[in-house]
């Protein structure tokens, strides 16, 4: 049986594949010690770990970069270079601020240690190692004491035998130092994204090993792999030295979900908008997931490939307020899983977008996570009841106000992936997921033009099962930088294969079947005097040329006459993706349910409230209405129609 594991900020998603049969559960999340709300899940589900595989997509790495709590770390360079990560890319965040709040620095200055030692641009030697380094080098780190050492050192890309010395002997010396090297981080040109890669693999690398070792000890002997950034899993007892690549770990599973669950429903251009409880991630998926090696974890820049989205912190759980001027806010503040949204009844007091939803009907508090928990409706109408009191309105108008400026933040995040891009969102599908999701997917399309949306089964856990969904992969890299002209094929595909070798042998190493592993090779280029590059599948050197200078006018309206630069070449692989099929709907021929009816604020006649598990393909359901599932709730607003896929997906569209 195949388990996917979401753990969200607010509930940690479970679905179940076994054989043809899925079963999905939540449980409120654990963020102390997310591991105990997953055994908590399985024991729930009646599960034994001896009969299980489980697919893990953990937000551990990601909650230790955005609160700074990494393990004390040092960061090893070359002479003269220790303030690279202080000094970064002089970006302003503020442009016209003249008295800024002062960043702390990633790496504090006692903690920036140097190594006399120089590869030059062109690979030489202008400077080596010696014993005296080794001996400094170790009195440093028995002073200093830090729990590990990123590596980082010029053109470590060209040549990494000046890490790997360094890095043989901390680990003679400190064995249990926890060691990242830029060399096998992120073995590309720019020294700061790749120092600051290196040193986030290496800060957060204890914390990710030790949970994921705590995890697999508890759920021995059912195997685990874990959800990475670029969609694909790698086995947990790797995944602790590649923590870097597991901070989009559970909106990549997400992401996955949405593009299996449009291949099955015949739909590849979608807009994807998954709204948990904290957070609000979307994306555009044409076919594939685009991946990028320009994402941002907080402030810092994460050169690693990582499926390429935009998050905001509007959430089911983003706390309304009134700020100074008088005017009403949402988020980015969330009341997360503990004390949760007012309605929990956990002692939570502040509004929160998942109180207004209650407050207008649009949650019904007896079928809130299949009627597992009941929602607390006057404690969500007390809570908005101080914004409607500030504001001097009426409860309603408080909540309204405080949907519609969720929306609208949602809506602006949508433009930014889209419209920004050069795409029209009205060409596409907006498929929503996430526990809130639903609630407000036909209001943003609306906002964007949009006329269809989906909801796919099981939305509220699609992360989860996008997790099954998803193969064993790789993604590797490596700088080689030249006019493209310049080189020769079999050079270039040389060195493409030496990169598949190595992944090759890492997915091996974990039971892959070496035939079932797919390879593609692209490659990073640019005009000369670019600083950035755009990625083209490896056709051959003219071919490639050719598709470069047509991505490039499609992208910026032109095209130039100067040399294309290779900057980066790249490679991808990956096994064979589980085999799960979704059951269809075996109600074709069901008898028409009877939804239940319910009074909202704002409406003079009664709307219908709906359970999705009783609806038949032929259903045609026109808003308003409200659709109840397990693990979520779908707003059909007036103006809106909704059909069944035989799959069980709901597709809405705008009618008139």
């Amino acid at each position: 049986m195949l388990l996917g594991v979401d753990t969200g900020g607010t509930f940690t998603d479970f679905v179940l594949f076994a054989g043809r049969a899925l079963r999905v559960h939540k449980v409120l999340s654990t963020p102390h010690a997310p591991e105990v709300a997953i055994l908590q899940g399985i024991r729930d589900l009646g599960l034994s770990a001896d009969a299980l595989q489980v697919v893990h997509g953990t937000t551990v790495a990601t909650n230790a970069v955005l609160e700074h709590k990494g393990v004390r770390t040092a960061y090893l360079t070359n002479t003269g270079l220790g303030d690279v990560l202080t000094i970064g890319r002089q970006a302003r965040r503020e442009l016209y601020n003249l008295q800024p709040e002062p960043q702390l620095p990633p790496v504090p200055r006692e903690l920036c240690l140097e190594a006399d030692t120089r590869i030059g641009a062109d690979g030489s030697r202008l400077a080596g190692l010696d014993e005296a380094d080794r001996e400094a080098l170790l009195q440093q780190i028995e002073r200093l004491r830090p729990e590990a050492v990123a590596i980082n050192l010029l053109f470590s890309f060209l040549d990494a035998s000046d890490e790997r010395t360094l890095e043989s002997w901390l680990r003679d010396a400190f064995p249990d130092l926890f060691i990242s090297r830029s060399s096998t981080v992120l073995p590309e040109y720019r020294e700061y994204e790749r120092g600051i890669a290196t040193w986030l693999n290496a800060s957060i690398g204890p914390r990710v090993a030790g949970y994921l070792e705590r995890l697999g000890a508890q759920l021995d002997p059912a195997p685990v792999t874990v959800m990475q950034s670029a969609g694909g899993t790698v086995a947990a007892d790797q995944a602790g030295s590649k923590a870097v690549h597991l901070l989009l770990s559970g909106p990549a599973g997400g992401l996955m979900g949405a593009r299996y669950i449009g291949l099955q429903a015949g739909e590849t251009q979608l807009l994807t908008l998954d709204m948990g409880g904290t957070s609000t991630d979307v994306a555009l998926v044409e076919g594939e997931i685009r991946l990028t090696s320009e994402g941002h974890i907080g402030s810092w820049p994460v050169a690693v490939p990582m499926v390429d989205m935009h998050t905001i912190g509007a959430g089911g759980g983003s706390i309304a307020f009134i700020d100074s001027g008088g005017l009403l806010q949402v988020g980015p503040e969330s009341a997360g899983a503990a004390p949760g949204p007012a309605c929990y009844g956990q002692g939570g007091e502040r509004p929160t977008v998942t109180d207004a939803n209650l407050v207008l009907g649009r949650l019904r508090p007896e079928a809130f996570l299949g009627g597992a928990m009941t929602l607390d409706t006057a404690a969500a109408g007390q809570a908005v009841g101080n914004i409607a009191t500030q504001l001097d309105i009426s409860l309603e108008k408080a909540a309204r106000g405080i949907i519609d400026i969720a929306n609208e933040h949602m809506a602006q995040a949508l433009r930014v992936i889209s419209v920004q891009r050069g795409v029209d969102p009205r060409a596409h599908v907006l498929v929503s997921f996430g526990g809130a999701g639903g609630l407000h997917v036909c209001a943003l399309a609306e906002a964007l033009g949009m006329t269809r949306a989906l909801v796919p089964v099981h939305a509220g856990v699609l992360s989860a099962l996008g997790m099954l969904a998803a193969p064993r992969a790789r993604q590797l890299s490596h700088t080689l930088s030249g006019d493209l002209a310049g080189f020769e094929a079999h050079i270039l595909e040389k060195e493409l294969g030496l990169l598949a070798d190595t992944g090759r042998t890492e997915l091996v190493a974990e039971g892959i079947n070496e035939q079932d592993i797919e390879t593609a090779y692209s490659l990073d280029l640019r005009y000369h005097g670019q600083s950035y590059t755009l990625t083209l599948p490896w056709q051959g050197i003219e071919k490639t040329a050719q598709a470069f200078h047509q991505a490039h006018e499609q992208r910026y309206g032109h095209r130039l006459t100067t040399p294309v630069e290779l900057v980066n070449i790249r490679c991808n692989l990956q096994g064979r993706a589980s085999d799960i099929t979704l059951p269809e709907v075996d109600r074709l021929s069901a008898q028409t349910p009877e939804p239940l009816y319910a009074r909202l604020p704002g409406y003079e006649n009664e709307v219908s409230v709906w359970r999705r598990e009783e609806l038949s393909i032929e259903l045609e359901i026109t808003g308003p209405a409200i659709i109840t599932e397990m693990v979520a709730t779908t707003w059909l607003p007036e103006g809106w129609v909704c059909k069944v896929d035989r799959l069980g997906n709901l597709l809405l569209e705008r009618s008139g």
